[in-house]
């Protein structure tokens, strides 16, 4: 089962990024290259532990749903999503918050099985984890630059 972690140091207050990583509307904003959007569950707004959302993107040139949902959470510094329906076999993405001396360090740890069984790891070797670690890495330096700039105005 492959594991990416990602970590960020971001110059803003650990509660504002804590609350851009959960903000339906942050999420898509962060997530353009695959036009992202919210279309079911919880579609605006914060999500809270027990809230689930559908997004629907594109990936890899189709168009598709997956619904999340949130399992844990403990403001501000941990809350962790679980794939319920969707494309993967299976997912969990913990989004953790720590306060270093910089501001914020965001710690994020994407779990995923494949679907597909032998098809699915050779997919994951070929292109698939390194696309959704790229995908994690470009999300999480959008909401960097969105928690930066929000610091600027309070």
């Amino acid at each position: 089962m492959p594991k990416i972690v990602y970590k960020q140091i971001i110059n803003a207050p650990i509660e504002i990024c804590f609350d851009l990583a959960r903000n339906v509307e942050v999420h898509t904003k962060t997530t353009t290259k695959t036009n992202e959007k919210a279309v079911g569950g919880v579609t605006t707004g914060l999500l809270e532990e027990g809230d689930t959302v559908t997004w629907e993107a594109t990936h890899f040139g189709i168009r598709q749903r997956l619904t999340a949902k949130i399992v844990q959470m403990e403001r501000p510094n941990q809350f962790k999503d679980i794939m319920v329906n969707g494309a993967f076999h299976s997912f969990s993405h913990t989004h953790d918050f720590l306060e270093v001396a910089e501001g914020t360090l965001m710690i994020d740890t994407f779990e995923y099985k494949s679907p597909f069984g032998v098809l699915g790891v050779l997919a994951d070797k070929l292109y698939l984890e390194r696309y959704m670690r790229e995908f994690i890495i470009s999300r999480s330096i959008e909401l960097k630059k969105i928690a930066e700039q929000n610091r600027m105005l309070h």
